[in-house]
């Protein structure tokens, strides 16, 4: 089963930070990745790397934290009262991609781990992660591939793994206040320890390992698509609601800030650039249209047909 090794997982988290780094990099072919080391006065650290006005990425942002404490938030002992009086590290890789051509969708990625201790008991863990797409010109071919890449990862761990956590993703990453999710979904997990320390790491390295495998091609097949001033300005205006969510519903964003994590770091997930429109409609028939009737909404994209080209 194996004991649990923050240690472990740490090595392999700051790896994988670089690997996705290296791989966005080549993607993007102009800027490179500036890297800020930070210390947290309360505990720990991290490594925020930060590409800006690339060839493809207008703002990329991978992040490794390790923060420790000792004792946690009253937000987090509320929810799980076997959680006072331990002390904690939670560590992770956190990244979001905003691109520049609005036909080259946002998306968003962690991997987490958490372990409490307290002397004489045995220690709280789990892990945590995911990741999900946010086109704003969705392809259907694009989606299904993601969702099928997803499910693949997630074969090896059980058949009821991907319907789980891709249920878990839509239900999450929901905006209320508007009725409609933020993008495509993709999975979602949390508080995983079931099966023991062995298994929940082998599952998290398949998702964050995953990530990148996914996202690639989709990049490499519309970084090139021709666009107007009509698609920018409304890539812009549906940023407006990847801040939404980020700053109202975002659980990871929320614990940053009450553990007195690095500010700038925990909100590089904020687009460089961004609009709101009051009482914005988009035209019938149109692509934006599409986006609304047949994207923003929980869906079997596994069982979807391609619509008619």
């Amino acid at each position: 089963m194996g004991a649990p090794d923050s240690q472990q997982v740490k090595q392999y988290l700051q790896q994988l930070q670089q690997h996705i780094c290296d791989a966005l990099a080549q993607l993007d072919g102009v800027a490179a990745f500036a890297t800020d080391d930070w210390v947290r006065p309360l505990g720990g650290g991290g490594s925020s790397k930060v590409l800006v006005d690339g060839g493809v990425f207008e703002q990329a942002g991978v992040n490794f934290s390790h923060v420790t404490g000792d004792a946690m938030p009253a937000s987090a002992t509320a929810h799980r009262p076997e959680l006072a009086g331990r002390s904690f590290e939670a560590m992770g890789v956190s990244l979001v991609i905003h691109p520049g051509n609005p036909y080259v969708p946002t998306t968003h990625a962690n991997v987490r781990f958490f372990i409490a201790r307290k002397p004489g008991a045995a220690p709280v863990w789990w892990f945590g992660g995911g990741f999900d797409l946010t086109p704003y010109y969705p392809f259907l071919e694009d989606v299904q591939q993601w969702h099928r890449q997803a499910q693949a990862l997630c074969l090896p761990f059980g058949d009821e793994v991907y319907p789980k956590y891709k249920k878990w993703c839509d239900d999450y990453f929901y905006l209320p206040h508007r009725q409609e999710t933020r993008g495509v979904g993709g999975l979602f997990f949390d508080d995983l320890n079931e099966g023991g320390f062995d298994h929940c790491f082998a599952f998290m390295q398949a998702v964050g390992n995953g990530f990148i495998q996914q996202y690639r091609p989709i990049v490499e097949k519309r970084k090139a698509t021709p666009y107007g001033e009509r698609e920018r300005q409304f890539q812009l205006y549906r940023r407006g609601r990847y801040v939404e969510f980020n700053l109202v519903y975002d659980r990871g964003t929320l614990f940053g800030l009450q553990t007195g994590g690095r500010t700038e770091s925990i909100l590089m997930s904020m687009p460089p650039l961004v609009r709101w429109q009051y009482g914005y409609e988009p035209e019938a028939g149109s692509a934006e249209a599409d986006l609304y009737q047949n994207y923003l909404k929980p869906r079997d994209w596994l069982a979807s047909e391609p619509s008619p080209q």
